[in-house]
């Protein structure tokens, strides 16, 4: 099974989520929570991870949308010779959870095929008759249908009854009297929370569809119960075809808080989900040893699982494929500084002052250990004074010793602030002039152009001006941007294209229309056809590339399209607003 991670949407009920081939295959699915072992695992591989496929006799063409406000996806099908409509969702505010189908009536000849796979493929499938129209998968999982199924082979298939109406539903457990009249209800329910859900912001103005399309995207990464936001649904999509660079990204990583949190209340967010969210990470700390020096945690705010290798062939045959995630054992001094980040974003704009005690004890650590070595964002295996790390930590321990009422308090983090800045002014400048990527380096990296909108330093600068030259003469390629990575050759990967967005911020701060939106343009070509970005892009062979949907890069474009909204909100005499 070929998927391109351009055709796949996502449904969930933030507790878990299901990506659904743009042919109807559901190739991931999590049941219960985002980090559980895969029910469904096409998506990394065809042979053995499981899928829910239709089979349909003649070719076809197939039109998407999500409905509305919600998750919902409406899948059309047609051919020469019929059509259909596909509903697909994960249940909210019911009884049951799982993932409901909706198939209106057709004169095509259609098949469900079902090849459970339950816990990444290693359990070993039972298959037991619960009724003429349900079958239970392992004593646990119910697939339940409109019409009578059938079994062969470990395979379930169900097809459509010509003219007829008809659903199936995976669920935890029966759907009991009335289904017809449950699935109908669930629809409505369902459709309902996420109109809720959606009237907790507003935005207006330029890339505004494009903006919701990210809002819903992050919600969905929310998991309701805890707040905790997950960098992606999915592990090992892989940066570079056929390579090893493929890593488990469903967990909370605290570096994202200031990204997302700022980005929600940049987009009229009433405050709920940011202080969620800040709420979710500060209360992680009780179950972490060593939290001022923990990247990310689980959806349950444990630490996250070390790596192990699942025996699949992988996407695109990438291996290893990975579940849990090593990095958890670095030291990344950003990680605490954007937790302050976020909590002054809400201190200022909800005045609230909540978490305090936490504050207070993350910046204790960053006085103490600012001087560290650190793996830096790209948390690659090696470990530097990495001028972002040092960038982030001065300004969070400036912005945050504004709220501090204690004046030697006050005073200890802003000297703190200030000798940080000396020390990037004396160690982290290249001989050109330009910000390094750690100190004593010649080379620059995107991290950088984010220093003016951190309030570090002035756009305009003579160091921020030399080193967007280097980043755009040497990490650039159509307006998308390169990381700069130490051990690894970073054009063998994609473009990352939250690098774009920031970009496009810096270029908004220097009052340049035309090339903020060109690099916003050209990151937005590689948004699929549900609004969903994955983590980069391959400008060669504008493929999306690494895990989907990626919550980074979703606050990213955010922000930068409040920013151009900002600036250039009116359209100028010979630009067109998108």
């Amino acid at each position: 099974m070929d998927y391109k991670i351009r055709n796949l949407g996502m449904i969930g009920d933030r507790q878990s989520g299901a990506l659904i081939d743009i042919n109807g295959d559901i190739c991931w699915y999590c049941p219960e929570q985002f980090d559980s072992p895969s029910f469904f695992g096409s998506l990394l591989d065809g042979e053995k991870g499981g899928v829910w496929s239709l089979e349909i006799n003649e070719k076809f063409r197939v039109k998407r949308k999500y409905i509305g406000n919600s998750n919902i996806i409406e899948s059309r099908f047609k051919s020469g010779s019929g059509s259909f409509i596909l509903t697909d969702w994960m249940p909210m505010q019911d009884d049951f959870a799982g993932i409901c189908r909706l198939f209106s009536p057709t004169s095509l000849k259609v098949t469900n095929r079902i090849i459970p796979a339950p816990g990444y493929a290693r359990e070993k499938v039972s298959l037991k008759w619960n009724g003429d129209n349900s079958i239970i998968v392992n004593d646990k999982y119910y697939l339940t249908f409109s019409h009578q199924p059938r079994i062969s082979d470990e395979n379930i298939f169900f097809d459509l009854p010509s003219g007829e109406e008809a659903w199936a539903v995976l669920s935890g457990k029966e759907l009991g009297e009335k289904p017809d009249d449950k699935i109908k209800g669930s629809l409505k329910k369902t459709g309902e929370a996420w109109d809720e859900i959606a009237t907790h912001v507003s935005y207006k103005g330029p890339y505004q569809e494009e903006v919701y399309d990210s809002l819903r995207a992050i919600r969905q990464l929310t998991h309701e119960e805890s707040g905790g936001i997950v960098a992606a649904l999915t592990t090992s999509l892989p940066e570079i075809p056929g390579g090893e660079r493929n890593y488990d990204y469903r967990y909370v990583w605290l570096r994202d808080a200031s990204m997302i949190v700022s980005a929600l209340t940049r987009a009229g967010s009433k405050g709920d989900d940011e202080k969620s969210f800040l709420d979710f990470i500060c209360s992680s700390r009780e179950n972490i040893q060593d939290y001022s020096t923990t990247p990310f945690v689980t959806i349950h705010r444990k630490p996250a699982p070390p790596e192990q290798y699942l025996d699949f062939s992988g996407y695109m045959d990438s291996k290893p494929v990975r579940i849990g995630n090593n990095a958890n054992e670095q030291l990344q001094l950003d990680a605490g500084s954007n937790i302050l980040l976020a909590a002054k974003l809400i201190y200022e704009n909800y005045n609230i002052k909540s978490h305090w005690d936490t504050v207070e004890e993350i910046s204790s650590f960053l006085v103490s250990n600012w001087q560290r070595d650190d793996y830096g964002i790209w948390e690659e295996d090696i470990a530097r004074q990495f001028t972002s790390s040092k960038v982030i930590m001065a300004v969070a321990l400036e912005y945050i010793s504004a709220h501090s009422t204690d004046k030697g308090q006050k005073q200890l983090w802003q000297e703190t602030a200030a000798r940080i800045r000396d020390f990037i002014q004396e160690e982290c400048i290249t001989s050109s002039g330009a910000y390094a990527v750690f100190a004593g380096s010649e080379e620059v990296d995107i991290t950088s152009a984010l220093f003016p909108e951190w309030a570090f330093c002035e756009a305009d600068t003579p160091e921020m001006v030399q080193t967007i030259a280097e980043l755009e003469a040497g990490f650039c390629k159509n307006n998308l941007v390169y990381r700069n990575l130490l051990l690894f050759d970073e054009r063998k990967e994609g473009a990352f294209l939250a690098a774009s967005f920031w970009m496009a911020q810096y270029w908004i701060m220097r009052d340049d229309y035309d090339k903020s939106k060109n690099y916003i343009d050209a990151a937005l070509k590689y948004k699929n056809d549900l609004g969903l970005f994955s983590e980069e892009a391959d400008p060669e062979s504008d493929m999306m590339l690494g895990n989907i949907p990626q919550s980074f890069v979703h606050a990213s474009f955010i922000g930068a399209a409040i920013d151009f909204n900002v600036a250039f909100g009116k359209p100028t005499k010979n630009s067109e607003i998108h």
